[in-house]
């Protein structure tokens, strides 16, 4: 391949980053829920008629993204790309074919070419985003298995000829509390999707493309040979890491052994805890998400994220285990668990680069998740999402209140307090939540929650690092565990599972600090000034 040709087709490959970005931002500005339009729960791509991804949105979370991935090629084996005709669009929230739990919805809609006078399929376009209610006992632990979880959606044809299925949109609003905002967000989906086709098409005119083969063999091809390249320059053979971590009645144990090769890297998860009876279990695509995504972030970061790319890590887990849970497992709260595959992967990674590798952090998220009932009667649902501290990097203290590796943004606490009688009443930095070292943790928060009307509420709490707190590295020191408490009763709240909240009360929410990184006795002076003067550190 020529100089021009490769110019030509490098422009092309930032075009689909660019189409699949502007994909996102629709979905973003288009959605009801507040999950999406203000904390980017979401994902979107594009991908050839073989179901391969070319470019992911940066707007997103690995876990949609990733698993995302490999939905596609699920939508393809039930619906092959023969049949599909222009205006179809397609829909799931199977969690073990799509994002690991039911809340959310991937929709897919293939993209045509008229070429001698009939409609080649050229690509599909997906994307998916969180709904904020699919029925059933609601986002917690209260379920025994995925059918008391919700409504569950098989991979069904959503649209024909451009027109919805109104049977199917009558069935989903039956089953959930929030029907008109998950009407919305579902049509949004399509609508982001329609946006990138538009994109698409303009941008196949421009190049006089009748299809994108030629372009995806070349992204496909070149992403995979960079990886392989930056891959064959670490070391070989196999490393190991075990994290524990809270669980629900008793911890549970994460263990990999990742091994480097000429053809790639290999994570198994043999050794790791078996599944729960409650709905911390994880889909093996959520697994293989989260696990690539800690992979990517040390080994060929800015090697663009497809089909190529993460080719080359592979992820096992014994089914059975609670990393990959088989149907009919609950798995509503799959990212109690899922999101800490990053840092157990760390554990390897840092034996192997250990300049690189950062300590590990509070990881799964924290979710306010609220529901209750207002004075006048009617019901209200609240979710925030939050975290706690990241862990310290190897040159850079830990991001505070940051949510890594999830990526979704902190929700203004103003957006909920407007729909609802919720107060925060306190949204600040945790002081000496950080752990110690050379580099400080990142800090968590302490949010303080009542009603405004003096009404009860109630909390699904789904939180972990109240047991076993986030490791420090290189000898940084632990973060500080999470911890849940009743302002007045001076009462602790469980940290998993359903809990209500008094009207007369407060509900104070200590969340987790990350790990420092290296030793605390060559911490920059001015530094440490600084953060007692700031009051993040009083010891």
């Amino acid at each position: 391949m020529g100089a021009p040709d490769l110019i030509r087709n490098q422009v092309m490959w930032n075009r689909l980053i660019a189409i699949v970005e502007e994909q996102a931002q629709v979905l973003v500005r288009a959605s009801f829920s507040t999950s999406t339009r203000e904390a980017g729960d979401l994902s979107a791509g594009v991908f050839d008629a073989q179901g391969r991804m070319l470019a992911q949105s940066v707007t997103g979370t690995p876990g949609h993204v990733n698993s995302m991935a490999a939905s596609v090629l699920h939508f393809l084996a039930e619906f092959p790309i023969d049949t599909m005709r222009p205006g179809d669009i397609y829909l799931t929230n199977d969690p073990w074919k799509g994002t690991g739990h039911l809340y959310d919805v991937v929709v897919v809609t293939p993209v045509f070419r008229t070429v001698d006078g009939q409609p080649q399929p050229v690509a599909l376009f997906a994307c998916t985003s969180h709904m904020t209610d699919v029925g059933g006992v609601g986002f917690g632990l209260g379920a025994t298995d995925v059918f008391n979880e919700g409504l569950y959606l098989p991979l069904i044809r959503f649209a024909r000829n451009g027109v919805f299925d109104e049977t199917v949109m009558r069935i989903i609003r039956a089953n959930t509390r929030t029907p008109d905002m998950v009407d919305g967000d579902i049509h949004s989906l399509a609508a982001c999707n329609e946006r990138g086709a538009l994109r698409l098409g303009e941008m196949m005119d421009e190049f006089d493309l009748d299809d994108l083969d030629d372009l995806a063999e070349h992204i496909i091809d070149r992403s995979r040979q960079a990886m392989l390249r930056i891959i064959g320059e670490l070391p070989h053979g196999t490393w190991h890491s075990t994290m524990r971590i809270d669980g629900v009645d008793e911890p549970l144990d994460l263990v990999a052994a990742m091994t480097v090769s000429a053809t790639g890297i290999d994570v198994d998860f043999a050794g790791t805890s078996p599944q729960a009876p409650v709905g911390i279990n994880v889909p093996m695509a959520y697994t293989d998400a989260y696990t690539s995504f800690g992979v990517r972030c040390i080994v060929g970061p800015s090697v663009p994220n497809n089909s190529g790319s993460l080719g080359v890590i592979r992820v096992t887990a014994p089914v059975g285990s609670i990393l990959n849970a088989p149907h009919p497992a609950p798995v509503n709260v799959r990212h109690v668990v899922g999101q800490m595959l990053p840092d157990t992967v760390f554990g390897c990674l840092s034996q192997i680069l250990p300049d690189l590798v950062p300590a590990e952090g509070t990881s799964s998220l924290w979710n306010i998740l609220i529901d209750g009932q207002a004075a006048d009667g009617e019901r209200y649902v609240v979710m925030s999402f939050h975290s706690g501290g990241a862990g310290a990097r190897p040159g850079a203290d830990g991001l505070s209140a940051t949510a890594f590796p999830s990526g979704v943004r902190n929700m203004p606490v103003e957006i909920n307090e407007a729909i609802s009688p919720i107060v925060f009443w306190r949204k600040e930095f945790r002081p000496d939540s950080g752990g110690d070292g050379k580099y400080r943790g990142g800090h968590g928060q302490v949010v303080e929650i009542g009603n405004r009307e003096g009404m009860p509420f109630s909390i699904s709490a789904t939180y972990e690092r109240t047991v076993h707190p986030a490791r420090g590295r290189a000898g940084g020191g632990a973060g500080a565990l999470g911890e849940l408490r009743l302002k007045q009763r001076n009462e602790v709240v469980k940290p998993l599972g359903r809990s209500t909240i008094p009207g007369d009360d407060r509900l104070v929410m200590q969340f987790p600090g990350g790990g420092g990184f290296g030793d605390p006795t060559e911490r920059d002076g001015d530094k440490a000034t600084a953060e007692r003067l700031d009051g993040l550190v009083t010891e």
